[in-house]
């Protein structure tokens, strides 16, 4: 039976795959998990019940799964802020700042309308190791706690929870954005309620697009995965730069003053090199994932800036930065994480500190993104193929070599299995694109004819 929680939570189309028996099933089962151990003793011996800040997007589906997940902790004799429809980052950072015991997050993030998902941060605001996530998928068919009379949480509204994130956000900024004029596309999603009137706080003229959810429009052409409405907005305004979110808020893409898109790892460039220059970049290293652009981590070598890899997926960035105590890491999809400031990756964080470098520096996003050139990159997705004999080919592995030898230190080869089907991610990096797509198809090639199911 495959695992219930994947790489952010559990996922799925919501009202089949995940229910709202489901959602009260997990919502019992975390508050069984996550309200035990010592800081559990002393909240009983204090006589207070554990409180959960619980929050989502905008789609019409959370309104059902929010009201299973409240119920089933309230059953379970957890009290419940209500946050609302509040983007990911700011549920997590509400969690530290109101001292809550945990928290639950309802949006399935850059995917469609139908979809939904359900994802829970511990005390303080941290993601849940994977142990964790197993505990609680493995106490579903257990009995679930049951308390009575007082012992019944409660279900409370939190009312000034987008102002507590504002504030946050505001007194993490090293300077205004006076003089800048921004176009911010929200993605129809949790951003609509806090990002623009946040960079307005900051002192920016704000254009604002992807700002209506009515609860199926999210992520509908618009957002960080479709930025051709922001780039259009951008130069029709005359912006300075343009932000885009995801549904849930916690990625940022940029599009500078001429349209031309500033991905995660132009941004992380940008951040890391205005942080070092500020003293705030510790040990001068900045955490990326495989998938990073070679020219990021060319770029980062000639300012002096370490760079240390990880697999792919936020939360290994996050365990990184964590083991060596770091303060900047993300992907090139803008998941930015600046955990001086957030314990998880945040969008509207992201958008406001790339602003003020902008502000600080007087120099336009175009110029600061030039401080990285960005090698071809091609990726090819091998279907149909035995992905966990990858590793094992010595023929593959002798491919592999002799591209890599020809390219030297002008390009990368990376070659991924897929983690949920038959496939076999084959990605090349080059110093221009003919010769990133030749070797490319090339090594996806062998293997289709090495591993062909």
């Amino acid at each position: 039976m495959p695992r219930l929680f994947g790489t952010d939570g559990v996922r799925g189309l919501a009202n089949r795959e995940l229910t709202a028996d489901l959602a009260l099933g997990l919502a019992q089962a975390a508050a069984a998990v996550l309200t035990q151990g010592r800081h559990a003793d002393e909240l009983r011996a204090a006589g207070r019940r554990p409180t959960a800040v619980v929050a989502r997007d905008p789609r019409v589906s959370g309104e059902f799964l929010t009201a299973a997940v409240a119920a089933g902790l309230a059953a379970s004799g957890v009290d419940v802020l209500d946050a609302g429809v509040i983007p990911t980052p700011a549920t997590a950072f509400l969690i530290d700042d109101v001292n809550a015991d945990f928290g639950v997050m309802i949006s399935a993030s850059h995917n469609p309308a139908p979809d939904n998902g359900i994802k829970f941060f511990a005390f303080g605001g941290t993601k849940l190791p994977d142990v964790v996530e197993d505990r609680i998928e493995a106490f579903l068919g257990k009995p679930k706690l049951a308390p009575i009379g007082d012992g019944v949480g409660r279900i409370r509204r939190f009312a000034d929870a987008e102002d507590r994130y504002v504030v946050h956000l505001l007194a993490s900024l090293p300077n205004r954005l006076d003089g800048l004029k921004v176009v911010i596309d929200c993605a129809h999603g949790a951003a609509a309620g806090v990002s623009p009137e946040t960079f307005k706080d900051a002192g920016a003229e704000v254009i604002v697009i992807g700002a209506d959810p009515d609860g199926i429009n999210i992520n509908d052409g618009v957002g960080s995965t479709h930025l051709e409405q922001l780039q259009a907005a951008v130069v029709e305004h005359g912006a300075d730069l343009g932000i885009a979110h995801d549904g849930d808020a916690d990625r940022c893409l940029a599009v500078d003053a001429e349209g031309n898109v500033v991905d995660g790892d132009r941004i992380m460039a940008i951040l890391a090199l205005s942080m070092k220059e500020r003293g705030r970049l510790t040990d001068d290293t900045l955490v990326v994932t495989v998938m990073s652009n070679l020219g990021l981590k060319k770029a980062m070598a000639e300012h002096g800036v370490r760079v240390i890899e990880t697999k792919v997926g936020d939360r290994y960035v996050l365990e990184a930065l964590n083991e060596h105590s770091l303060a900047l890491g993300g992907e090139q999809s803008g998941h930015v994480i600046m955990t001086e400031f957030a314990t998880t990756g945040d969008g509207v964080l992201t958008g406001l500190h790339l602003a003020a470098e902008v502000a600080r520096t007087g120099k336009t996003l175009a110029e600061l993104a030039s401080a990285m050139t960005v090698y071809p990159q091609v990726l090819v997705n091998v279907r149909g193929v035995n992905h966990h004999a990858l590793d094992g080919d010595a023929e593959i592995a002798a491919a592999v070599a002799a591209v890599e030898a020809e390219l030297g230190d002008t390009g990368r080869v990376l070659l991924r299995p897929s983690g949920t089907e038959p496939m076999v991610r084959v990605m090349v990096e080059a110093s221009d694109q003919q010769t990133a797509d030749r070797h490319a198809d090339r090594l996806a090639e062998v293997v289709r004819a090495r591993l062909a199911l």
